[in-house]
């Protein structure tokens, strides 16, 4: 086995720096992808910690989910959306990861989610996984199934259609974009569990409301909801 000494880690970090991906300015510290001054200053919501908060209450005479929360409030041109782009969109994979250890580590210690017994991810359309090369809400499931030490089903549900951006559309217009593009993938996985459902960013909540529908359309199921970050309008 080959290791690599100290100082010549420090040499290589003088050409290609490990700098915190929320701020680009500081160095994390050993193994991780935020620093601690972004650690302290990223608005964390602390929606784990209430059974009724800002994210259930969107789903409020929609759907019936047990348990919602987000770990960072979502701030255009801030230090969650950049962590959330470099991550979706450079291939950043560790910052999922360490984002789902983080979180996992909350929300296994909350009451409202201590049920949960599987973790799903909202699927994307095979040609736009292809494309980004990887599903960064698997990702995201991927580092809370390991923290909670919960078992994560990544196709229990597959994406039909690739349906338009959602960006710059309404509750109203997000929820017929996407109404019919997921499916139940695999219905003997999900019967009987209460499925954690887990995406990147919720806005109006449409995809994980198509989502959940799904989920609950499984004998048996409960639905709770986590992401990354939570937008408010």
């Amino acid at each position: 086995m080959i290791t690599t000494l100290p100082f010549v880690k420090d040499f290589i970090g003088l050409f290609y720096p490990n700098l915190c991906v929320a701020c680009d300015q500081n160095t994390p510290v050993h193994g991780g992808v935020i620093c601690l001054p972004c650690q302290y200053h990223l608005p964390k919501t602390k929606f784990h910690l209430d059974r009724e908060n800002p994210f259930t209450e969107r789903f409020w005479g929609r759907i019936p989910i047990d348990a919602g929360a987000a770990l960072y409030y979502f701030t255009k041109e801030g230090r969650t959306q950049k962590l959330i782009h470099k991550f979706k969109y450079n291939g950043k994979r560790s910052v999922g990861i360490k984002l789902g250890n983080m979180y996992g580590r909350m929300l296994k210690s909350s009451p409202y989610f201590s049920q949960v017994n599987l973790i799903v991810p909202v699927p994307l359309h095979p040609r736009k996984k292809q494309k980004r090369g990887f599903n960064q809400s698997d990702v995201f499931a991927q580092g809370l199934a390991d923290e909670m030490q919960i078992p994560r089903a990544p196709y229990a549900l597959k994406r039909l259609e690739m349906s338009d951006t959602q960006t710059h559309k309404s509750h109203s217009e997000r929820l017929a974009n996407v109404a019919k593009a997921f499916a139940v993938n695999q219905p003997e996985i999900l019967k009987g569990k209460h499925v954690l459902l887990v995406d990147d960013v919720m806005t109006t909540g449409a995809t994980m409301e198509a989502c959940a529908n799904q989920i609950l359309s499984c004998e048996g199921t409960k639905v709770s909801m986590a992401t990354i970050a939570f937008r408010e309008y």
